[in-house]
C-alpha cells in the first residue's frame, strides 16, 4: 500500500490504484466532511435490517490498512492516534518495509495494537512464478513479514499467493503451495497466521465467469497446506461479482480467520465505498454467525483524515451490525 498493491486494484489488475479508483466514489464526496443524515439513512438501507439474529456485536473488531490513515505529519504515532479516535480497534501494517521500532512506539503512545500486516510486494514477487529465484525472494519476504509482525505483537500476515498468468492452474497451484509451506514452521513458532486473500488474480475462480461461482477451489487450496497456520483473510467485496458471499463464507467455514471489507456494485461493475453497491450484507452477517466467526475485519477503501475515517468505521458498524 502506499496504500498497498500499487499498480493494481487489489482484486483487479489495472493501471490505477484501487484506493484512487474507489476514492472517486467516496460516500462523503470530500474527506473530512460529516456525512449528511440523509446519506446515512440511504447507506443504512443498503446494509439490510439488522437484529439480534444476525448482529456481530461482541464478535468482531475493526481494523484498517495503515495507508488509509492520512495525517499532517505523516508520522506513525499521529496516524495511530487518528485511527483510534475514528473508532478503530487496530491497524494493519505493511511488512517488510515498515519501521518496526517506530511501529512499537506508535502502539505504546496511542494504545492501539497492530493486529496483523500485509506482505510487501506480493503482487510483484510471486509464489506462483515459474522462476525459482523469484519464488525464493517471495519466500524471503513472507518470512520477514512474519518476523516483523510478531515483533510488533501482530498475529497474521495477509498474502496474495500469485497470478494466473504465471502458468496453468495445475502448475501454479502446487508450485505456490510448496513455496508458501516453507514458511509454516516459522509461522507456527511465532504464532503468526499466513492468511491467503481472495483477489482478482485469475486463480481459483473463473475471471470471465458469472455470479454463480463457489468457493470450492479456495477450500481445496487452503486444505492442501494441511496446517492450522494457513487460512483465509476473506475479502467480502472482491468476489461479490462472482458469487454469493454468504455462501462462500459458509463453504469456507473455519478457514475464514479474518475479513477485508469494501463495497462492490454488480449493477455498475465496480468497487465502491462500503456503504454503496449491492452486496447482500444481511446474508453475510448470517453466514458469519453460522460459522461462529469471531475476529478482525479490515477496511480496505479510500483513505482520508479522522473525520472521513469515522465515516468508514460507521459503515463497518452498519455492515456488521455492531
Amino acid at each position: 500500500m502506499t496504500i498497498r498493491l500499487d499498480p493494481v486494484v487489489h482484486g483487479a489488475a489495472t493501471g490505477v490504484s484501487r484506493r484512487r479508483f474507489i476514492g472517486r466514489a467516496v460516500l462523503t464526496g470530500v474527506a473530512g466532511l460529516a456525512v449528511p443524515e440523509a446519506v446515512r439513512l440511504d447507506a443504512g438501507r443498503a446494509f439490510g435490517a439488522t437484529d439480534a439474529t444476525d448482529s456481530l456485536a461482541g464478535r468482531l473488531k475493526k481494523t484498517l490498512k495503515i495507508g488509509m490513515i492520512k495525517a499532517s505529519s505523516g508520522g506513525l504515532v499521529e496516524r495511530f492516534r487518528i485511527a483510534k479516535a475514528a473508532g478503530f480497534d487496530g491497524v494493519e501494517m505493511d511488512f517488510p518495509g515498515g519501521d518496526v521500532a517506530e511501529t512499537k512506539r506508535a502502539i505504546a503512545e496511542s494504545g492501539l495494537p497492530v493486529d496483523g500486516s500485509v506482505c510487501a510486494k506480493h503482487w510483484q514477487v510471486r509464489h506462483t512464478s515459474p522462476d525459482a529465484a523469484t519464488r525464493a525472494e517471495a519466500l524471503g519476504l513472507l518470512l520477514q513479514a512474519i518476523r516483523d509482525t510478531h515483533a510488533v505483537g501482530g498475529h497474521s500476515v495477509l498474502l496474495v499467493v500469485g497470478k494466473g498468468e504465471d502458468g496453468p492452474e495445475e502448475e501454479i497451484w502446487p508450485r505456490s503451495v510448496d513455496n508458501i509451506a516453507k514458511a509454516i514452521p516459522l509461522a507456527g513458532e511465532l504464532g503468526v497466521q499466513i492468511l491467503v486473500e481472495n483477489v482478482w488474480n485469475q486463480f481459483l475462480y473463473d475471471h470471465d465467469g458469472d455470479a454463480t461461482q463457489t468457493a470450492e477451489k479456495f477450500v481445496r487450496y487452503i486444505d492442501d497446506f494441511r496446517s492450522p497456520w494457513v487460512g483465509m483473510q476473506f475479502d467480502i467485496g472482491n468476489h461479490w461479482k462472482y458469487g454469493s458471499m454468504g455462501d462462500w463464507i459458509r463453504t469456507l467455514g473455519q478457514r475464514v480467520r479474518k475479513l477485508d471489507i469494501k463495497g462492490f456494485s454488480r449493477a455498475e461493475g465496480k468497487f465502491t465505498p462500503i456503504g454503496s453497491g449491492d452486496i447482500d450484507y444481511a446474508d453475510v452477517r448470517r453466514a458469519l454467525r453460522e460459522i461462529n466467526f469471531h475476529g478482525w475485519a479490515a477496511a480496505e477503501v479510500s483513505g482520508g483524515d479522522e473525520a472521513y475515517l469515522r465515516t468508514v468505521a460507521h459503515e463497518m458498524d452498519m455492515a456488521f451490525g455492531l
